[in-house]
């Protein structure tokens, strides 16, 4: 299946299996929805959303906000991740935004990304969001799942580059849907730990789950006395490995004596091959 194929696929599943795809972040305002984007970075929607209510009573506008210190933020935010830099940023944002857009939140990615904090992700997620702009903005569900489904290729190894790829494979008119809909389903199925893999409509379309498939069974019986590893190629005991790189650049444990992959723990008769997984860098 190509990947226009495979990214039709997934759009008909998500969409029957997730009434509202859209942003769990609340908000009232632009203005609220970039401060809730903003503070949401490495961190979850639910945390961001216990927090902000409190912080929109105190600065229910982006002026009151350019009026605050960095100090006086912090106390609203100390149960975010980052807590400090993002007080800076937030004090920093509502200033730019008074002296440079005359107190209005822009409603273009490329004026979002002049803000402080503001990232190609975060403007994105803002312009999409709230002004329905022709964005798909990738953040670590979305990059996660798209190299694990197969929408993207080995290449696509940034969100940027993630981004450009689907735009390829998803129709414009799709884009703001798309986001929300890779996003929910990696928050709450495709997990970056542990994927319930037995309760997701795409498996039939899944690269990754076709790998975890292809992995070999567990043995039993083995002797773990004879040694920490057990090659099922050579049929051969021992204790120190050697590594080598597979053909999606992941690093294996290999056998010693004949070179193969195919390895298991003799403590536990559990393959040491990997799949290869997918996190954003830095």
């Amino acid at each position: 299946m190509g990947r226009a194929d495979r990214a039709e696929f997934l759009l008909e599943k998500l969409r029957e299996r997730i009434d509202r795809p859209t942003t769990e972040l609340e908000y009232e305002t632009p203005y609220q929805l970039l401060v809730a984007v903003i503070l949401s970075a490495q961190c979850t929607d639910d945390r961001v959303n216990e927090a902000t209510p409190v912080l929109f009573e105190a600065y229910p506008t982006v002026g009151d906000l350019a009026e605050a210190t960095p100090d006086d933020i912090y106390p609203f935010i100390q149960s975010i991740t980052f807590p400090n830099n993002k007080s800076s940023y937030l004090a920093k944002m509502a200033r730019q935004v008074v002296e440079k857009f005359d107190g209005r939140i822009p409603d273009t990615i490329d004026g979002l990304e002049t803000l402080m904090g503001v990232g190609r992700k975060t403007a994105r997620v803002v312009a999409q969001v709230a002004h329905d702009a022709d964005a798909l903005p990738v953040d670590t569900h979305v990059f996660r799942v798209a190299n694990r489904i197969g929408l993207v290729t080995k290449g696509a190894t940034t969100p940027k580059k993630v981004e450009q790829q689907l735009k390829r494979v998803i129709p414009k008119e799709d884009w703001g849907e798309a986001h929300h809909l890779l996003i929910l389903h990696g928050r709450y199925t495709c997990t970056a730990r542990s994927p319930d893999c037995h309760d997701c409509p795409l498996p039939e379309v899944c690269t990754h789950y076709d790998r975890l498939q292809n992995r070999p069974d567990p043995i039993d019986g083995l002797d773990a006395s004879a040694g920490t590893y057990y090659c099922t190629t050579s049929e051969h005991y021992f204790d120190d490995p050697d590594t080598h790189v597979d053909r999606y650049d992941l690093e294996q444990v290999a056998c010693p004596h004949c070179g193969s992959m195919q390895v298991v723990r003799t403590s536990t008769g559990q393959p040491t091959k990997q799949v290869k997984d997918y996190r954003v860098n830095g």
